[in-house]
């Protein structure tokens, strides 16, 4: 509950300021390559399914063929309008993650920037993206699934790409350089999307870092 002041004539003030937001938007560039690995529509319908059906999953059971092209397509974000993108808060909460670095409190930074979307995804339209401005391509990969077997994962690639994220910020907490620095470490610390340094399963692999443009850029 808000406390309110009295004043010596008897007059009611308030103590608690009106939310003071700001947005900018800035352009991002890629400095290493971005791989987008959306979680698979089918795999999720499966898993649904089970979920209803009920029974115990078999522990043996034979492997469907992939289409690996099929995989591909899966893997990337489309918006309504027919343009790709990433989860737009991953920039979000790479920011965030970035905030132990400057010893700022993640959880006030948690209420405090935001990535606002440039449109919704067009199969899950709750999940707003920022659109990659580059053309993907596929990219197969071996990887490890938790018990150490291994496996080829495909997913979309990003080589020269950019993007305009816009981002909106409680002035009240960060200045513009403040908000433009953050950006800037997570795009030269942290990274987004598959293999980024600031990976929760590993070290990573160097991608999804980027630079905010110059001016000429």
């Amino acid at each position: 509950m808000s406390q309110k002041k009295t004043g010596g004539n008897g007059a009611v003030g308030v103590s608690i300021g009106a939310p003071n937001m700001r947005v900018a938007e800035f352009k991002i560039i890629g400095d290493a390559v971005l791989v987008i690995h959306r979680f698979s529509q089918k795999v999720k319908l499966e898993m649904l399914r089970k979920m209803e059906a009920g029974k115990a999953s078999a522990c043996k059971k034979v492997r469907e063929p992939k289409d690996a092209d099929r995989l591909y397509e899966e893997a990337r974000y489309v918006s309504k309008d027919g343009w790709e993108g990433f989860h737009a808060a991953s920039l979000r909460c790479a920011m965030i993650d970035c905030c132990r670095l400057v010893s700022f409190k993640m959880t006030l930074a948690k209420m405090s920037v935001f990535t606002l979307s440039d449109g919704l995804d067009a199969i899950e339209p709750q999940i707003p993206l920022v659109r990659i401005y580059g053309k993907s391509i596929r990219q197969d990969d071996m990887a490890r699934v938790e018990t150490g077997q291994p496996y080829v994962t495909v997913r979309a690639a990003y080589h020269n790409w950019y993007a305009k994220p816009r981002i909106r910020w409680d002035a009240d907490q960060f200045a513009l350089a403040d908000v433009t620095n953050l950006l800037a470490r997570v795009g030269a610390q942290c990274g987004i999307g598959e293999g980024r340094p600031n990976s929760k399963n590993s070290c990573g692999m160097g991608w999804g870092l980027f630079h905010i443009a110059g001016d000429g850029e």
